[in-house]
């Protein structure tokens, strides 16, 4: 049985598919501090829902292919938006109308709201 791998290693793999198969205007979040379940969410833009799917199962056969044992994907029959949870990583592969929807980069990276004083 293969190890788990790290999370840059899982992260180098994924940017590597991604770059691979095209896909346009990643972006890399790191959540080291903001989220107890993973160190990276990975966000990605494909063309179209033929794109996004052949982008989300090419990254997935990369993950299994590097030992990556925990591999849980949802969306792939409307492939409008595809979520890739690997443990320590997180993909979003999202149609360029769904990504600018939810706009989920704003979300993650906005510092946290200063506390209110009365």
């Amino acid at each position: 049985m293969q190890a788990q791998p790290d999370a840059d290693k899982t992260l180098r793999t994924i940017l590597s598919r991604l770059e691979d198969m095209k896909a346009e205007e990643t972006v890399t979040i790191d959540l080291h501090g903001k989220s107890a379940y993973s160190d990276y969410m990975v966000i990605t833009t494909g063309r179209s829902n033929r794109h996004v799917g052949s982008i989300a199962e090419n990254v997935a056969k990369g993950l299994k292919e590097a030992g990556n044992a925990k591999l849980h994907v949802e969306g792939l029959p409307n492939c409008d938006w595809v979520l890739i949870d690997s443990g320590d990583v997180i993909v979003h592969v999202f149609r360029p109308e769904v990504r600018e929807f939810y706009n989920l980069e704003r979300l993650w990276t906005q510092g946290p709201k200063p506390a209110k004083t009365v």
